[in-house]
């Protein structure tokens, strides 16, 4: 069986026949005729975090798709404290056809997967954020056809996101710069691996006008994740250096495109100029979810 802890789980073409589905399914919705690919699937959803795209893309995404989704959140379970994780694994397991967890600690994740008789996908944890990357990926694909030898740039916060970046990179075959301040550096040992798996993959600078020089596109995201709202006000002290704005976007290519997985805080990470102008990909990105997220329900529940 096949899960989605992160996306060392997926490889090179397995990455790709997922977004080209995404992009095919795309295509059958917009047009009205979506294909019941998941007739009598049922998703199940268990949400630690707050969420509107992930909950709603994977609903809709089902639902586009002949199939079901039941959400629960984290009072109706207790992932690990009303009862441990295995037993929530077990049981919800036999009950439908994949799960998704949308999870602080990624050993949640981990746990799921580990004892779960269905697949188990990431929506989200503090480590890894795969399904976003997904959605980007074919994103790109729609505006460049391909993303291969491209150079892209990340600028912000050695998050959860960006780990997931950093992984496409070295799997997909573009580069990954990265820019953030000293003390907030993305995982050592992640880095480590993404450019022993492809030399080169993942750079990083405490220098943001030298890592954007020339990129494809520029990626962000929020300096303050759930979770760190008591550290907000040291972080945009920290961060702002790190502004995607106007001077930081000169340094990219002219045709470079703005990625953000959103939600966006405008005069935070990106100026609202940027993230609501025409070189903004974001809504795009959005939308993409359902799609990449059906691509790879379909690859899973092929599987299984």
């Amino acid at each position: 069986m096949r899960h989605l802890r992160n996306l060392w789980d997926l490889d090179h073409d397995t990455i790709c026949r997922v977004v080209d589905s995404g992009l095919a399914i795309k295509t059958a919705i917009r047009s009205g005729h979506p294909q019941p690919l998941l007739k009598g699937k049922v998703l199940g959803l268990l949400f630690e975090k707050p969420s509107l795209r992930t909950r709603t893309s994977f609903e809709v995404g089902m639902f586009r798709l002949g199939g079901q989704a039941i959400a629960l959140k984290h009072y109706e379970v207790g992932l690990g404290k009303r009862e441990p994780v295995a037993d929530v694994a077990r049981v919800f397991s036999s009950y439908v056809d994949a799960i998704v967890v949308r999870t602080f600690d990624h050993l949640n994740v981990e746990h799921l997967a580990e004892y779960s008789s269905v697949p188990v996908v990431n929506g989200l944890c503090d480590s890894y954020h795969p399904c976003q990357i997904l959605a980007d990926l074919l994103t790109l694909k729609e505006n460049w056809g391909a993303w291969e030898g491209r150079r892209l740039a990340w600028v912000g916060d050695g998050n959860n996101v960006c780990h997931s970046w950093m992984i496409a990179a070295a799997i997909t075959g573009f580069q990954l710069r990265i820019a953030t301040p000293r003390g907030f550096e993305p995982d050592a040992a992640l880095f480590a691996r993404c450019n022993e798996v492809a030399p080169e993959s993942v750079v990083w600078s405490v220098d943001a006008q030298q890592i954007v020089e020339g990129a494809d596109a520029l990626i962000t995201d929020v300096w303050v994740s759930m979770g760190q709202e008591k550290d907000a006000e040291e972080k945009r002290r920290v961060f702002m250096p790190y502004q995607v704005n106007d001077e930081l976007m000169k340094q990219a290519a002219d045709h470079a495109l703005l990625l953000h997985c959103l939600p966006a805080h405008r005069g935070d990470e990106v100026t609202a100029e940027l993230i609501d102008g025409p070189r903004s990909v974001a809504w795009q990105e959005a939308e993409n979810r359902m799609h990449a997220q059906c691509g790879l329900l379909v690859e899973l529940l092929s599987e299984s």
